[in-house]
């Protein structure tokens, strides 16, 4: 956060304005005044041969000027070429082309007169030239031969261009010469090589030179190199080996120069222009290049070296350049320096210009005219435009060398006077003229101007005024008081009033006050005091993660008369606001900050009158750049050493840089991690495989994310060597029943060792100890065929190469296909209850494999109704389950299967035991639907309460009446009775656990009698109500002649037992 200083152009213009204040007053146009250049060429005018030529010269002057010009110091009669006109009130030459004729006929040195009847005014000598963009010579060029490790330069000789074409180099298919300290484009256009390398034949150099006005582009023929070497192979390993130039046989040698050649040079350069030295050097190993100045330093703020250090320019050159420079080349074979003598000359350059001189009748003055240069330029002097030795004697005229003094000036002294000031290198021409007036004081400006002026700042008031003689001019304020100079005050020769720092009490109204003899002239300005724009809440610093919401600050206090307007600048320049931004009248708000918001932002609070920045600085934590510049050194069989330069770590330190490589021959163009490194570092050891064709990038990573990979390396192939390891996680499975399919991993490029990379597949039956089978394999799998199902087999699989084989490999256990499994042994059912069925079994005999489960499937039956089929599967281990019966009366029938990976197999089925009285029950069921029977059942029901009631109409007289169906046995006093004096009314003998027997099925079979009502009933479960009612369901008593014999029915009627108890 900070308060912004006013950019650097407003004190530049401030100065501006003071050097203006203490100018030469202009004369108003309305009065008479000699010829004044205003426009005009520049000195060398170069011009586009396909347009038409324009040459400049504009004046002004009362009564307005004539133009003619001169080419070639000779008059140029511009009405006796059609193609040549003049503007309209002005003397701008135009040539025009459009109907025929060749733009250089018209070259030469043009100069432009401009005249009225009180003087010449006079252009400078303009040469006109036309660009010029030749083609190159044709030329045959042979091959370049070179032995390798020797120094080459390939000239390029462009063809004369006006101006200067840009040189550069290409090769033929139009891509860009390479170029680094070993080889390089000079300043002379001429392409340096070092030394040469095997490698630089692997393209052709053609010279190309762009032409700038034409804008076209010239291309010479290409050459093309044959480098002769000791070292055949164009091996990349190489290339950045620290003996690279003694492992290809080529001779290091100590550094000589190819440019400038010798020891020592000189060299001049101008004043104001660049100063350009170069040094080229050939040597093996490339020297590198350094640059000194006898007797000092080289001038920090004007120096830069080009060009990877082999040239040196000095920009706007003084005399204390000069001197001797030299640039030291040096390799790890010695060192050589070469010495440059720099002379700084100069063309004249102003010291005091002369100046329009305005005088009165009978007043004294002079005009000045002083030039420096190296060599020191001489003056002449001109009047009209002719020279003043030739010109008419003036008695009130006096040349002193640089000055002309004038006394007693009359009105015959107007005139226009030059100075021209030259020397070897240059010339200058200026124009003043000697004015003669007789007027009084006159005011320039509006009057009664209102002048805005912010509190504290230093501010002008303007009074243009004119007179001659010159009047002298008093600033008063609110039309009192002493003249207004000294303390805060200051009045200039133009009239204008600073006042250097304004306070309220300067608010008012001022006069300014022109006076000469001929009288006086006078103006009014009123003066407000307004207050300062001031941010009192400025933007601060903020460091802000990508994709984050980031808010600047900016509270602003005005002068409430004025209009405020707040603005935002990124980087000093002019903020677009996008739609990730939102501008509020006291903030600026970013969503989603990307790494391009980084930046400084710039509250401008301004009005009309003044304006308030403040400055804050968004730090954006991005990814970091790519390293670049990767390079392969210390270069061994199994390792190497990789450095790269860091990119920019976007203002999140670097916390790790990732190594990865890419190889040619296993996944051309696919990447794999190698190492990772701490982001301190950019130089790490590598550890390699053999016969590996390596190509590194690296990736830096911090806390915001990775960086794009960097550029890929130079690749190093390492030598071969047989396999370390065999390939992993091998296996023998079946994929059919009589085959086993044995697969591995596959090496990859970092562990085949060794080129053609295959594979000795071993296998052997684990139980009979064969002899081993093998077979070469080059793929990843192998098929053995016609195995028996589901074996063990013993497996050995070895990598070989064209090296050796590897380690002996382990022994792993696979097996052959299996096969369906035989159905499960000792399937049993077992139904405990009425409410569960057990299932178990056993495994089955012949697995045929890996048995990976069980597959139930049963389903309820009841007669001819059939239940929905249900499923269930089970783990291999398990072999028990238990059915949930939904209902007693339902039988179920199984179905169990085991499985293998290739299918369910052979199925056993059982079937649950029929449920207890199950055709009893089917026969009530059928019974129970008919209406006889309902129509019974309802009249006996009917019987049974009148035989209660009868009950209770006895026991309430004391009574006793036993019920009993056949026996007629008393009642005694072991008869069950209740507590409450009731009989228990049930046939002792008819109780099931003493009158009935169980059968081996869980049936309940009746004896010989059938006194008791249960042969009516379900099963013995009659029994009575608190009510005495009777609960149970009567139902039609089977013939007993078929299942008991000859015994009465009549006894057993529920009726006779009735009419028995009463």
């Amino acid at each position: 956060m900070a308060r912004q200083q006013p950019p650097p152009w407003v004190h530049a213009a401030f100065l501006l304005c003071l050097l203006s204040l203490g100018g030469a007053i202009e004369i108003p146009m309305d009065l008479t005044q000699p010829p004044t250049i205003t426009k005009q060429s520049v000195k060398d005018h170069i011009v586009d041969p396909r347009d038409n030529i324009l040459i400049e010269c504009e004046a002004k002057g009362n009564p307005a000027p004539s133009f003619h010009w001169t080419r070639n110091s000779r008059f140029f009669n511009i009405a006796k070429d059609p193609r040549v006109s003049m503007r309209r009130r002005s003397g701008t030459l135009v040539i025009d082309f459009r109907s025929g004729g060749r733009p250089e006929e018209y070259e030469g040195e043009y100069q432009c007169f401009a005249r009225n009847k009180f003087g010449t005014a006079l252009s400078n000598r303009i040469r006109l030239q036309v660009s010029k963009s030749p083609l190159w010579p044709k030329e045959n060029l042979d091959p370049v031969v070179v032995q390798e490790g020797a120094p080459l330069t390939l000239q390029c000789n462009p063809p004369p261009g006006l101006p200067s074409p840009v040189i550069f180099w290409m090769s033929s298919s139009m891509e860009p010469i390479t170029q680094d300290k070993r080889v390089s484009q000079g300043h002379n256009g001429d392409l340096y090589f070092s030394n040469v390398m095997l490698q630089d034949m692997q393209t052709d150099y053609s010279c190309n030179a762009r032409f700038h006005f034409t804008h076209t582009i010239q291309q010479k023929n290409p050459f093309t190199l044959k480098v002769l070497t000791n070292h055949p192979y164009n091996d990349s390993s190489l290339r950045n080996h620290p003996d690279m130039y003694s492992a290809r046989g080529v001779a290091e040698r100590t550094p000589s120069f190819m440019y400038p050649q010798g020891t020592a040079s000189s060299q001049m350069v101008l004043r104001g222009m660049d100063l350009l030295l170069e040094c080229i050097a050939s040597g093996v190993p490339t020297p590198d290049i350094a640059w000194y100045k006898k007797g000092g330093d080289l001038p920090s703020d004007k120096a830069k070296f080009e060009n990877f250090n082999k040239a040196l320019r000095i920009t706007n050159v003084s005399e204390e350049d000069s001197g001797e420079y030299f640039c030291l080349a040096s390799n790890k074979m010695g060192s050589t320096r070469h010495t440059i003598s720099v002379r700084v000359k100069a063309a004249p350059y102003w010291l005091d210009e002369p100046k329009n001189l305005i005088l009165a009748p009978g007043e004294d003055g002079r005009l000045v005219c002083r030039a420096n240069g190296n060599p020191k330029p001489t003056v002449q002097w001109m009047v009209n435009g002719e020279p003043l030795q030739s010109a008419p004697p003036n008695p009130n005229r006096e040349v002193a060398g640089d000055t002309i003094i004038f006394r007693d000036t009359q009105i015959s002294s107007r005139a226009v006077y030059q100075c021209n000031t030259s020397n070897e290198h240059g010339y200058l021409l200026a124009n003043a003229f000697v004015s003669v007036l007789d007027v009084p004081p006159r005011m320039l400006s509006p009057r009664n101007q209102l002048i805005r002026v912010i509190l504290y700042n230093r501010t002008r008031l303007d009074c243009p005024f004119f007179g001659s003689p010159i009047p002298t001019l008093r600033w008063f304020k609110n039309g009192q008081g002493s003249n207004l100079d000294g303390g805060n005050y200051h009045v200039y020769e133009n009239g204008s009033l600073e006042i250097k720092m304004i306070r309220k009490e300067d608010q008012g109204i001022y006069t300014c006050v022109a006076t000469n003899i001929l009288g006086k002239a006078e103006n009014q300005v009123r003066l407000e005091v307004k207050d300062p724009t001031r941010i009192y809440r400025m933007p601060e610093d903020q460091v802000a993660k990508r994709g984050t919401t980031v808010q600047l600050e900016c509270r602003v206090k005005h002068d409430p008369s004025l209009k405020l307007s707040i603005s935002w600048l990124k980087d000093d320049g002019p903020l677009y606001i996008s739609n990730r931004m939102k501008k509020e009248e006291d903030s600026l708000t970013i969503f989603g900050v990307a790494e391009r918001d980084q930046g400084s932002y710039t509250c401008v609070a301004s009005t009309e009158l003044d304006q308030d920045l403040a400055k804050a600085y968004l730090t954006v934590l991005g990814r970091p750049d790519r390293p670049r510049d990767l390079e392969l050194t210390d270069l061994a069989e199994r390792s190497v050493r990789l450095t790269w330069i860091p990119g920019d770590d976007n203002n999140s330190p670097i916390t790790d840089y990732v190594v990865q490589f890419e190889e040619d021959q296993f996944q051309p163009g696919v990447w794999h991690d190698h190492s990772k490194f701490p982001g301190s570092v950019n130089s790490a050891i590598l550890q390699l495989s053999p016969y590996v064709n390596y190509q590194f990038r690296v990736i830096a990573v911090n806390e915001v994310g990775s960086s794009h990979p960097s550029l890929p390396s130079e690749r190093y192939r390492t030598s071969g060597a047989p396999p370390e390891s065999n390939p992993s996680d091998v296996k023998g499975e079946g994929t059919r029943k009589n085959n086993m399919e044995i697969t591995w991993t596959p090496m990859n490029a970092t562990s085949a060792f060794g080129p053609n990379l295959r594979y000795i597949v071993k296998w052997r039956r684990r139980e009979t100890r064969d002899t081993w089978n093998n077979a070469t394999v080059w793929g990843s799998r192998y098929v053995v065929g016609q195995t028996p199902v589901y074996v063990p087999y013993e497996i050995r699989v070895q990598a070989e190469n064209d090296f050796g084989k590897g380690p002996e490999p382990e022994t792993v256990i696979g097996y052959s296909g299996e096969d369906l499994p035989s159905a499960p042994r000792r399937f049993r059912v077992r139904q405990p209850n009425l409410q569960t069925i057990n299932l178990e079994w056993d495994h089955p005999e012949h697995p045929n494999g890996i048995l990976i489960g069980y597959t139930l499937k049963y389903v309820a039956f009841n007669g001819t109704k059939v239940g929905k089929q249900m499923a269930e599967t089970f783990s291999p281990n398990q072999t028990k389950f238990t059915v949930q019966r939904a209902d007693p009366v339902s039988r179920y029938r199984f179905t169990l299967s085991a499985r293998t990976q290739v299918g369910s197999g052979e199925a056993v089925t059982e079937e649950s035991p029929a449920p207890p009285n199950e055709a009893y029950t089917n026969n009530q069921a059928d019974i129970a639907t008919q209406g006889w029977f309902i129509g019974l059942m309802c009249a006996i029901a009917l019987l049974v309460l009148i035989l209660l009631i009868v009950c209770f109409i006895k026991r309430s007289r004391g009574g006793k009446y036993p019920v009993r169906e056949k026996k007629d046995v008393p009642l005694g006093p072991e008869d069950p009775k209740e507590e409450d004096g009731s009989f228990d009314y049930s046939d002792e003998d008819n109780k099931p656990l003493q009158g009935s027997q169980t059968s081996l099925d869980g049936t309940i079979k009746q004896q010989e009698s059938d006194d008791s009502l249960v042969d009516y009933g379900e099963g013995g479960e009659g029994q009575f109500n608190e009510d005495g009612s009777f609960i149970g369901q009567y139902t039609v008593k089977k013939d007993k002649e078929e299942t008991e014999g000859n015994e009465s029915s009549e006894a057993t009627s529920p009726v006779n037992a009735i009419y028995s108890l009463a």
